[in-house]
């Protein structure tokens, strides 16, 4: 997605382009071919699930042909991971590939290791701290993070800087989206993001597998899976992925 002149352009592919992912199934099976995916264009050409899909359709609100809509019901399934992880920006990553993220973002830290160590900040804590073993503990909506991790107007600042964070270090992911629901059960407003840990979607053993290798391995299988599947990306990759 670019600004051209004032004006939001998509980038994409037409419905006869044999590049073309035309409907949820489309896409959480390519993820899985590719590994991780960035929802938008980015620096490395064609490697961006906006690329792959038909530029009409974004934010249209038909969910069976919506790149928008299907981010909601990828996040929802728990077959591919969901979140802002790569640059800050949304993106996806299979089941098979997120040991690594984990183990390279992470530097082999669980959030609790981290802490300890110092390599943590307060706010980040505030936030994990609402995280526990109890299933009904396990999964918040974005608004409710920052009201009981203490953030707002009269309470600490920066909860969206620190919420990024928190994916991009592979601590957290989206888990579905949902509206909030009043005291009379009725739903309103618009869809918010609930966050869960990558351990409650797939459990510790899985997430952490790769805990067993350095995070320089880690890094260095993603780097080279990257190259592998676009050869392009070798001139637009940055130091750190």
């Amino acid at each position: 997605m670019g600004n051209e002149n004032g004006t939001w352009i998509m980038y994409g592919v037409d419905a006869d382009d044999p590049n073309c992912i035309h409907n949820v199934e489309e896409a959480i099976a390519y993820i899985d071919k590719v590994g991780f995916l960035p929802l938008f264009k980015n620096n490395i050409p064609a490697f961006s699930l906006e690329e792959r899909t038909m530029p009409d359709y974004w934010w249209s609100g038909i969910a069976e042909k919506d790149p928008w809509e299907w981010r909601e019901i990828i996040a929802r399934s728990g077959r591919v991971a969901y979140g802002k992880f790569f640059d800050k920006k949304a993106g996806f990553i299979s089941k098979k590939w997120l040991p690594y993220f984990v183990n390279y973002r992470r530097d082999g830290y669980d959030f609790d290791a981290m802490w300890e160590d110092g390599k943590a900040s307060a706010r980040q804590k505030k936030i994990m701290d609402l995280y526990t073993d109890d299933l009904e503990d396990s999964e918040y909506f974005s608004n409710d993070i920052k009201r009981r991790a203490g953030f707002g107007k009269d309470g600490a600042k920066g909860f969206e800087g620190t919420i990024t964070s928190l994916q991009m270090q592979m601590y957290l992911c989206v888990r579905d989206f949902k509206r909030r629901v009043n005291k009379k059960g009725e739903e309103y407003g618009w869809p918010v993001a609930v966050y869960c840990t990558p351990e409650h979607l797939w459990g510790y053993k899985k997430v952490t597998s790769a805990y067993k290798e350095s995070s320089k391995e880690s890094e260095k299988k993603i780097r080279e899976h990257i190259l592998d599947i676009y050869p392009i990306s070798e001139k637009y990759l940055p130091k750190k992925i």
